[in-house]
C-alpha cells in the first residue's frame, strides 16, 4: 500500500524569526482529503563533547517550559548553513571550545507529527580551549559533568532534553561494546 500523502494546497498562517506555521490540504492514500498543521523549522545542530570522562553540557532557561534545562550545546541552522558548521559554531559560542574532528552521530526528527525540524547530532573530538561568545540575549553557563553522573541524571529524569538524551544514550551504547 502507498502511504504518501499528496499536497493539494498550502496556506501560510504565520512567519516568524524561527518558525513558519502553515495549514496544508492533502490527499490521503485512499483518495480522501485531510488537513495538516505544520511548523516549518530550519533545523538545528548540536554537539556532544566528552573529554577526560566528562560531558560538556549547557544550563539554560527555556521559556517554553518555564525552567532551566541541561543540554548539549545546540542552535538552529541559518538558511543554507551546513549542519556541521552550525554545530562547530554553537560549540564555540556556548563553551569556547573548538573541535579538530566532528562526526555526525544521528539525524533526529523530534516531532514528526507536525514539524519539519531535523536535528543533526555531532560528536566533537580533539577539543581545544578558546573564549565563549554567546549570542546577544543568550544567557547560559557551560558545565562539565562526569559521564556516569550524567547517565544517572538521564536515568532519573533530571536531564529531559531529547537531543541530549539521545546523544548520551548513543555514546553510552557505543562505549559499552
Amino acid at each position: 500500500m502507498e502511504f504518501e500523502e499528496k499536497t493539494i494546497s498550502e496556506r501560510e498562517i504565520f512567519r516568524g524569526k524561527v518558525v513558519r506555521l502553515r495549514v496544508d490540504e492533502v490527499r490521503l492514500p485512499d483518495g480522501s482529503t485531510s488537513r495538516r498543521e505544520i511548523v516549518d523549522h530550519p533545523g538545528g545542530a548540536c554537539v556532544l563533547a566528552v573529554r577526560e570522562g566528562k560531558v560538556l553540557l549547557v544550563r539554560q532557561y527555556r521559556y517554553a517550559y518555564r525552567e532551566e534545562l541541561l543540554e548539549i550545546p545546540a542552535g538552529k541552522l541559518e538558511e543554507g548553513e551546513d549542519p556541521m558548521c552550525a554545530a562547530a559554531r554553537e560549540l564555540s559560542e556556548e563553551t569556547g571550545l573548538s573541535a579538530g574532528k566532528m562526526t555526525l552521530l544521528r539525524v533526529l526528527y523530534p516531532t514528526p507529527g507536525y514539524s519539519s525540524e531535523k536535528i543533526y547530532i555531532y560528536e566533537a573530538e580533539e577539543l581545544e580551549e578558546g573564549a565563549r561568545h554567546p549570542d546577544a540575549g543568550e544567557f547560559l553557563s557551560a558545565v562539565s559533568i562526569p559521564l556516569e553522573e550524567a547517565y544517572a541524571m538521564a536515568d532519573e529524569g533530571k536531564i529531559r532534553d531529547a537531543k541530549t538524551l539521545i546523544a548520551l544514550a548513543d555514546y553510552r551504547l557505543r562505549h559499552l561494546r
